[in-house]
C-alpha cells in the first residue's frame, strides 16, 4: 500500500505541470507598474474625499471659471469645485469596477471548470446557455434592465457580471480541455479522486496564469462599461460625484473650460491602463514560459 501512494506521489510530480509562478509574473517590469498604478490609484480614491478642499456638490463659484488659487482645477457647469468632485469622484467606481471583475471572472471559472471536468450534455447545456448570453448585446440588456428598475449599483454590478462572465467562461474552459488528457488528472481519476477534488486541485491550479490575465482585463472593461454608463446618464446618477458622469456633464464647455472635463477623463485612463498592464504583461510571461515548456 505504501509503495502504491509512494508510486502517486512520484507521478503527480513528474507529470504535473507547475503554474506560472507569482515572482516570474512580478518580475515582469508592466506587470510591476500595472500594481503600483492600480494600487496608487485605489489609495488616491480611499482618501480622495479627505483631501477635497470644498463640498464636491456644493457651488463655490461662477460656471467654468478657469484654474485659480482658490479652484485649482477651475470650476464646472455649476460653478462646483473641480478637484473637489475629481478626488471625490471615484468612489463608486473604487468598488464596482473590481467587484464586477472579481465576480465574473469567479463565476464563469467554475463554470467553465465544471462543463470541460463533466462534458457530454452538461458541457452542452452550460455552453449553449452562456452562448444565449453572448448573442445578446450586453450594452443593450443594461440599458433594458437599468430602464425598468433604475440605475442601482448593486444591479449595475451584476449587470456587468453577466455582460463579462460568458467570456471568460470560453476562455477558462478552453485552457482546462487539454489538461483533462494529462496524466495527473488521468492517475486521480483512475484511483478514485472525487470530481470536486480533481477540479480544485488538478485543474484550477493549472489554469491560474490565464485567470490572472482574463481579471486584468474584465477589470479594465468594467470600467470602461459603468464610466460608459455614467456618461449616457444611466449610471451614477447627480448630484453625485463620478468621473463619467463628469465627462458627461462637461462636455459642451471644452473650448471654456477643459479642466472640468479633461480631469475626470485622466483619472479613468490611469485606472483603465493600470488593469490592462497587468494582463498584457501576465500574458507575456505566461507566453514566454510555455514556449520554452
Amino acid at each position: 500500500m505504501s509503495t502504491d501512494v509512494e508510486l502517486t506521489v512520484v507521478l503527480r510530480r513528474r507529470f504535473r505541470p507547475r503554474p506560472v509562478g507569482w515572482w516570474r509574473l512580478w518580475a515582469s517590469v508592466q506587470v510591476r507598474w500595472g500594481v503600483v498604478l492600480l494600487v496608487a490609484m485605489t489609495a488616491l480614491i480611499a482618501i480622495g474625499p479627505l483631501l477635497a478642499p470644498y463640498d464636491p456638490a456644493a457651488p463655490v463659484g461662477r460656471p467654468y471659471v478657469s484654474p485659480s488659487a482658490d479652484a485649482w482645477l477651475g470650476t464646472d457647469n455649476l460653478g462646483r469645485d473641480v478637484l473637489s468632485r475629481v478626488l471625490c469622484g471615484g468612489v463608486y467606481l473604487a468598488w464596482m469596477a473590481p467587484i464586477s471583475a472579481l465576480l465574473s471572472v469567479t463565476i464563469g471559472t467554475a463554470i467553465a471548470l465544471v462543463a470541460a471536468y463533466r462534458g457530454g450534455w452538461v458541457d452542452l447545456a452550460l455552453m449553449r446557455s452562456l452562448d444565449v448570453l453572448l448573442a445578446f448585446p450586453g450594452v443593450l440588456l443594461t440599458l433594458l434592465c437599468v430602464s425598468v428598475f433604475g440605475p442601482q449599483p448593486l444591479l449595475l454590478v451584476g449587470l456587468i457580471v453577466l455582460t463579462l462572465m460568458p467570456g471568460v467562461a470560453r476562455v477558462i474552459r478552453g485552457a482546462a480541455l487539454p489538461l483533462l488528457n494529462r496524466e495527473y488528472v488521468l492517475w486521480a481519476k483512475a484511483v478514485g479522486t472525487p470530481g470536486l477534488v480533481i477540479i480544485l486541485r488538478e485543474l484550477l491550479p493549472n489554469v491560474s496564469s490565464p485567470l490572472l490575465v482574463e481579471l486584468g482585463l474584465r477589470l479594465s472593461w468594467s470600467v470602461g462599461i459603468l464610466s460608459s454608463m455614467s456618461f449616457i446618464g444611466y449610471g451614477i446618477q447627480p448630484p453625485a460625484a463620478d468621473w463619467g458622469l463628469m465627462v458627461s456633464e462637461n462636455g459642451s464647455g471644452l473650448g471654456a473650460q477643459p479642466f472640468a472635463a479633461l480631469a475626470p477623463i485622466v483619472m479613468i485612463v490611469f485606472y483603465t491602463i493600470g488593469g490592462s498592464l497587468i494582463a498584457e504583461g501576465a500574458a507575456r510571461v505566461i507566453a514566454r514560459t510555455e514556449g520554452k515548456a
